[in-house]
């Protein structure tokens, strides 16, 4: 077959200090893809990797190389900023077989507070949206429609706007959930999230007081081992069928006195990078099968890998 795998960092060169992240991932995937045989294409701005077919591209064409190379391929997968996705998406459905999430679904992810109310109602725990700061309590801030810990920040008081999210603060271990969502939903592995605060000066609001500094990811352990495996797998699983996802889904999670639902990502994530050195099968596979097959009823992992947002730079600030 011949794959396309579109990586928005990779494909524009617009956001510079996210190709290490983008770069790993579609390296993964291209190099899984062509083990097993298929050719696989990727657009490029100028990164390289060492596997599959570059096709050229820079940030005003993206979408436009995307719609005319998946017209000859029999497959692709988009991975972007989730407020892009639902679009990218739809263009690549309408020239080939996308073997992500519906353009739909998509959007319900990237909607961070038409997510938390879906699953909300869904009776899936989630931290809860507030409208005012009370005293003594903690709160985070991202981005409606942000990606990742973008803009995330860690408050005692905020401002009510409408591209602004606030939720109650959550005490617990920063995990997430890497599984094929599909018919018959497959769990990969439990990761851990290394979370940390940045060192730059905090932001100052306009009503003059500090916030505290951005919340970072950087990087993660696959798999962690918890006792609570299970309960984390049924969540993540139960999240992925309500909002009706498809593809590799990555869904973050405080585990707490219960799983809180923090993030839902409907694209490959950078877990992925640490999944493929750990799992027997191959994700090439995993997703083929899932859209034209039937998936196994589990996977073989063995061992854990570690790694650091500052070891992506290393391996791929370069590639």
């Amino acid at each position: 077959m011949k794959i396309l795998i579109a990586e928005f960092a990779v494909g524009t060169d617009i956001e510079k200090s996210l190709i290490p992240e983008g770069a790993a991932m579609l390296k993964t995937l291209a190099e899984s893809f062509v083990h097993l045989g298929h050719e696989v294409y990727y657009p490029s701005a100028g990164t390289k990797i060492s596997a599959g077919t570059c096709i050229e591209s820079k940030a005003e064409n993206f979408t436009q190389v995307i719609e005319r190379k998946a017209k000859g391929c029999d497959a692709g997968l988009i991975i972007a900023p989730d407020s892009m996705l639902p679009e990218l998406n739809e263009v690549l459905e309408e020239n080939t077989v996308n073997l992500g999430c519906s353009p739909g679904s998509a959007a319900c992810c990237a909607d961070k507070l038409m997510c938390t109310e879906i699953l909300t109602k869904a009776g899936i725990k989630a931290p809860e949206i507030a409208k005012k700061a009370e005293e003594g309590k903690k709160y985070v801030t991202k981005p409606r429609f942000g990606c990742g810990a973008e803009a995330t920040y860690l408050v005692t008081e905020f401002e009510n706007k409408e591209e602004i999210i606030a939720s109650e603060y959550v005490e617990g271990e920063t995990l997430s959930v890497s599984l094929i969502a599909g018919k018959k939903p497959l769990p990969l592995t439990v990761n851990r999230q290394f979370i940390e605060f940045g060192e730059k000066e905090a932001k100052t609001r306009e009503n003059g007081k500090a916030a505290s500094p951005g919340i970072k990811y950087n990087g993660s352990l696959t798999p962690y081992q918890t006792p609570r495996q299970d309960e984390l797998y049924e969540t993540a699983i139960s999240t992925v069928k309500c909002l009706d996802c498809f593809g590799y889904v990555g869904v973050d999670i405080i585990l707490a006195d219960l799983p809180y639902i923090v993030d839902v990502n409907p694209r490959p994530t950078a877990s992925l990078f640490g999944i493929s050195h750990v799992m027997r099968e191959e994700i090439g596979d995993l997703l083929l099968k899932n859209k034209f097959g039937e998936l196994p009823d589990s996977i073989h992992i063995e061992g854990e890998y570690r790694f650091s947002k500052d070891a992506l730079s290393e391996l791929f600030g370069k590639v």
